[in-house]
């Protein structure tokens, strides 16, 4: 009896297994790579827009009359009045006190000094201590001064 075709068969079952479970696996590997793409999408580009956007909402949410505001069409004015059933402001711009009204979404920065994020400010002043460490460098006697 010849039983090299039942040994012929037996190899190719046991061959049709492993290739079942590589596939398997590397399917499992590709899902793992996507979720891994859109864990990282979110936290780059979702996230920090939300929180972009709830900054912004608080922003002009918070308004009160007397703030320094510029709009997003670039017109710099002080808020007078603050209509909160309509959702706008009023602003006084200029010399001769021209008044215009505006949409709350319209606002691109409060320029009031305390109504500004902190994190900016702690920015700014290092900045300037930078900048004043750098005058005070360049302040120094320098052989081409003829004064």
């Amino acid at each position: 009896m010849n039983f090299s075709f039942l040994d012929q068969t037996a190899s190719a079952a046991g061959n049709a297994q492993q290739a079942g479970g590589n596939n398997v696996w590397q399917m499992v590997f590709t899902i793992g790579i996507w979720v891994v793409v859109i864990v990282a999408a979110y936290f780059l580009f979702i996230r920090p827009q939300k929180k972009r956007q709830k900054e912004e909402e608080e922003l002009r949410n918070g308004i009160e009359i007397g703030d320094d505001v510029t709009t997003i069409g670039g017109i710099v004015g002080r808020v007078i009045s603050v209509r909160d059933d309509d959702e706008t402001f009023i602003i006084e711009t200029g010399s001769d006190k021209t008044r215009m009204r505006f949409k709350k979404w319209a606002i691109a920065s409060v320029d009031t000094p305390d109504k500004q994020p902190k994190s900016k400010n702690k920015e700014e002043k290092a900045d300037k201590n930078t900048d004043d460490s750098d005058d005070k460098k360049y302040k120094k006697e320098s052989k081409y001064d003829n004064d």
